[in-house]
């Protein structure tokens, strides 16, 4: 295979902190290099500067055997650079049509948008993919996998002969990932070379012929697939060897705080119960669109509850809204950092403190002091979180520091029961080490955890139950002596 990218020896400091130092990295044609490490290992400031969105400080870019000068965004794509962001860069309210040709529409002799011969264009691509998806189709209905072969698409029509594609499978379901991987295939037949981030080992297996590893800002090796581990792969990124990966000790009495039965909630939530243990980690399974977010969203107060009864130390409760959910007990990290998570423009002490003004009031006058104090103690010494300062906006951390924050606003308000949906979802593999700790020893200390996973190893790793779930209903509650991958895959494809 010919050698479509070379970067070596790339530098990159902002003000006076070095984030990659002599990196290394090279892509051919027809393969998937996948790029690992924690986050802020750099990452994802090299793939910025593939794509034009910074600029490096040193170090030569070579494209087909000839340097290349990337400037900018434009730059970077008139020389066959595409990134699918994790975030997808789309215009819900346009066309698929639109979305593909964006910026560069094509024009009737008039000079005005032909939009007949832009969906003609368009649906040919589509169709070359073996997408069910009309050109005309607006692409806010279409699904997170099917927005997803659009940007593949907008990348081919562009010509790109590198993309990158960043955590691509992080909101997608079994049918949804073989779809994404059906299309990797395809590219690498047409020779399109593909760095692919994931924190996902196993999809690695599945798509990539060569990995890199970043440590640091460091280039630390690069191995085929094939001839590596994923113990290798974790040790490589951490730099050293992790004796136990998940963190799990038996916490759990035997004493029922809370009790949830029938719980109805418009078109994903139909029949939902189960019985919660002071002291345990109870976990929920169930494919993509199950309804277990849903129902955790009733329990927590984002969602208003039609039917059902939820009791709390045996006696009935009704929780309206948020507010009443914190004050009895209940702390929720919820599933999707961006939309529901963090206040991006906002400070680390303002993401941290929202939930927990009030115990910062003294007298009934705020005390800045006191919130900093307590905050600082919580991101630093408790998560261990790593920033430049904590006054700085969230959205300029890392995706593994950004949780670790949120977590430090649930651990200053939560008090009994901590609903944690997808916790270490697009997170390195330490941070999920350290995650892991903290549930232990928040167990250990009292509280009471829901963990909702879609990675079966870790629900089974780090559960004392796992309640399953399909198509808004409860299907199954295994105990531990019954967990097995196969046996919550059948009960989260019942049909009930």
């Amino acid at each position: 295979m010919s050698v479509l990218l070379q970067m070596e020896g790339i530098d990159k400091s902002f003000a006076d902190v070095k984030v990659l130092q002599n990196v290394r990295f090279d892509l051919k044609a027809g393969e998937v290099h996948a790029l690992l490490g924690e986050n802020g290992a750099g990452k994802s400031t090299l793939i910025k500067i593939l794509g034009g969105v910074y600029t490096k400080n040193a170090g030569t870019i070579t494209i087909e055997g000839k340097e290349a000068h990337i400037r900018d965004v434009e730059s970077a794509r008139k020389y066959g650079i595409s990134i699918i962001h994790q975030e997808l860069m789309l215009s819900l309210d346009m066309s698929v049509a639109e979305n593909i040709f964006v910026g560069r529409e094509l024009k009737t002799k008039l000079g005005l948008v032909d939009m007949a011969r832009m969906e003609a264009e368009a649906q040919k691509m589509l169709d070359g993919f073996n997408l069910d998806i009309r050109a005309d189709e607006i692409i806010g209905n279409l699904n997170i996998a099917q927005r997803q072969m659009v940007e593949i698409v907008r990348a081919i029509s562009f010509g790109a002969k590198i993309i990158v594609m960043d955590e691509p499978t992080s909101s997608l379901s079994e049918t949804e990932v073989d779809m994404l991987f059906d299309a990797v295939r395809r590219l690498k037949a047409s020779g399109v070379g593909i760095i692919y981030i994931s924190h996902r080992m196993g999809e690695l297996d599945i798509v990539a012929d060569r990995v890199t590893v970043l440590r640091d800002g460091l280039y630390i090796d690069t191995v085929n697939m094939k001839e590596t581990t994923h113990d290798h792969l974790i040790a490589l990124m951490v730099g050293r060897d992790l004796t136990s990966f998940y963190v799990k000790n038996d916490h759990c009495t035997d004493e029922v705080i809370l009790e949830v039965e029938h719980l109805k909630s418009g078109k994903m939530v139909k029949d939902v119960s189960f019985k919660l243990r002071k002291g345990e980690v109870l976990g929920f399974g169930g494919l993509v669109g199950a309804g277990r977010s849903e129902a955790m969203e009733c329990i927590f107060g984002l969602r208003k509850v039609e039917g059902g009864t939820i009791k709390l130390d045996g006696k009935p409760v009704e929780i309206k809204n948020v507010r009443e959910a914190i004050h009895l007990g209940f702390g929720m990290l919820t599933e999707d950092r961006k939309l529901q998570g963090i206040f991006p423009v906002q400070s680390l002490v303002h993401n941290a403190s929202i939930d927990s003004m009030d115990r910062f009031l003294r007298h009934g006058r705020y005390n800045p002091d006191i919130e900093y104090e307590i905050t600082r103690k919580y991101i630093d010494e408790v998560m261990e979180t790593k920033y430049a300062s904590l006054e700085q906006p969230i959205a300029a951390l890392s995706g593994g520091n950004q949780q670790k924050v949120l977590l430090s606003r649930w651990l200053l308000c939560t008090k009994r029961i901590f609903i944690m949906d997808e916790p270490t979802r697009g997170i390195d593999v330490k941070t999920k080490t350290e995650i892991y700790r903290l549930i232990d020893q928040l167990t250990a200390d009292g509280l009471t955890v829901i963990l909702i996973s879609s990675e079966l190893p870790e629900l089974i790793a780090m559960s004392d139950r796992i309640v399953v779930m399909s198509n808004g209903h409860t299907t199954g509650t295994l105990e531990r002596d019954e967990f097995s991958q196969e046996t919550i895959m059948k009960y989260a494809t019942m049909e009930k």
